[in-house]
């Protein structure tokens, strides 16, 4: 087998920069997941609305994983450099 036959066995779908910016919107989504988390009370019979519903958890958050779903879209379909 030539070099050149097993260089194109071992090409990757997507480049080094694609891949990059996949873990980098992967990262973004983990942190929007985490800005969701927290809220609850350890009494069930107390309830925290203003903390449960907060500007964070119901706006901040989801905008921040829905950024970060659509920043992994434009890294899948972002053309490699070649």
């Amino acid at each position: 087998m030539s070099n050149k036959e097993l260089n194109e066995k071992t090409e990757f779908a997507l480049g080094k920069e694609n891949y990059i910016f996949l873990t980098i919107g992967f990262v973004i989504i983990i942190i929007g997941f985490l800005l969701m988390v927290g809220g609850g009370s350890d009494d069930p019979n107390v309830f925290n609305g203003k903390e449960l519903f907060s500007f964070r958890r119901i706006v901040l958050a989801p905008m921040v994983v829905l950024f970060g779903f659509l920043f992994e879209i434009w890294a899948i379909m972002k053309k490699p450099k070649e």
